[in-house]
């Protein structure tokens, strides 16, 4: 029998605020909490959705360990009230978590093995203890065979300036670029429909809604930037590096057929997704390997996108990655990037999304792009189209 490929749409999608690691509104606040509540506020944009057919809730999380471990993403499930028989898993491909999760999930959904899943991320870069692996827990064999698969990425991306000739006040010129887009764009309100208020109670007591990106530096200049310190024994300050951040998204993927079903206009749909790995040391380049794959895949072309969110993990690595795969500036990271609005890490797969979506939406575009670097040299690419 000649069975159909089925289609995977999305139905909905949303993301908290990105907040500030350690000082911000989601500093006190444990994650399963607040991505419970974002993983609540996006299925409440679909209430003709029973809870009861979710198949599955898949969380992107770069480090699911410690309070975010014991499969953390089914954690987060329970926490956000759907019913036990509702399934849930935790997939970690460091920063690129949350795309992978929705590319598993449209996988799923088109192999008929389920109707209706939840993807997404969530990362509390504040409570993450150790950003990088201790020498004690690391293979004494790769130590000696390949060292630098243990390289953390500020080092990498000092590799990666050297190896293409960045120089400081470039990247320190694409961070005034980030600071000032996001500042705009949430002046007008572009990042409104995104995003799900969290009310969070702080120690002392204060309730607070949490409705706004705080990473956003609005008196960023390529004066104050200058002032900055290198972090990495280089040229790589802080202010041209992504923010540690905490933060959640999700986005609802269902069968086409269970959209019609239930009465729901399809917004999007994953149109390709590809990994690609590069070397350990240089890091930040993945992009430049995983866009061509993608394309490959797919038969489309860079004209065809109207929008691109490239995660700048670090000015170092997102300016080559522009230049070598000919991205329209125009185009990349219209609303800011990373350096204003932050990463939380196994999230920011599905942030990035939600931005891409929610911009499409707002202009009319049709096809827009989701790519990243991924620690230990990888990246990822997903394309989404509107329908």
């Amino acid at each position: 029998m000649i069975m159909k490929q089925r289609e995977a749409v999305i139905v909905a999608y949303g993301r908290s605020a990105v907040t500030r690691a350690y000082k911000g509104g989601f500093a006190n606040v444990h994650p399963v909490t607040y991505g419970a509540e974002t993983l609540k506020g996006v299925l409440a944009r679909v209430p003709q959705l029973d809870p009861k057919d979710i198949d599955d809730v898949i969380v992107g999380c770069a480090y699911p360990e410690d309070v975010q471990g014991w499969n953390f993403g089914r954690l987060i499930a329970q926490m956000a009230g759907l019913p036990k028989e509702t399934s849930a898993q935790t997939v970690c491909r460091f920063c690129s978590s949350g795309l992978q999760t929705i590319a598993t999930a449209v996988n799923a959904i088109v192999a008929d093995q389920c109707d209706v899943i939840v993807a997404g991320g969530v990362e509390s870069m504040t409570r993450i203890k150790n950003m990088f692996l201790d020498e004690q827990y690391r293979d004494p064999n790769l130590v000696k065979a390949y060292n630098e698969a243990y390289m953390a990425p500020g080092y990498t991306a000092e590799l990666v300036a050297k190896k293409y000739g960045i120089t400081r006040t470039e990247m320190e010129e694409m961070a005034v670029r980030s600071h000032a887009l996001a500042a705009a764009a949430q002046d007008a309100g572009a990042f409104d429909d995104q995003i799900i208020p969290i009310t969070v109670t702080a120690p002392d007591g204060t309730v607070k809604v949490i409705d706004k990106d705080e990473g956003i530096r609005r008196n960023t200049t390529l004066e104050t930037l200058g002032n900055l310190k290198p972090c990495f024994e280089g040229i790589v300050t802080a202010g041209t590096s992504s923010q540690m951040s905490d933060g959640a998204a999700f986005v609802v993927v269902m069968s086409r057929e269970k959209a019609d079903e239930l009465g729901l206009k399809p917004i999007a749909r994953l149109v390709g997704f590809a990994v690609a790995g590069n070397e350990s040391e240089l890091m930040g380049l993945g992009p430049i390997y995983a866009v061509p794959k993608v394309f490959k895949r797919t038969g489309m072309t860079l004209d065809q996108i109207d929008t691109i969110e490239l995660n700048e993990a670090f000015a170092a690595q997102a300016i080559p990655c522009i230049r070598t795969l000919g991205f329209d500036m125009s185009k990349v990271n219209p609303e800011g990037g990373a350096m204003a609005l932050g990463h939380p890490l196994g999230a920011t797969g599905a942030v990035l999304t939600c931005k891409v979506l929610s911009r499409l939406k707002r202009q009319g575009g049709r096809y827009g792009m989701v790519t990243m670097c991924i620690g230990g040299g990888m990246g990822a690419a997903g394309i989404f189209e509107m329908l």
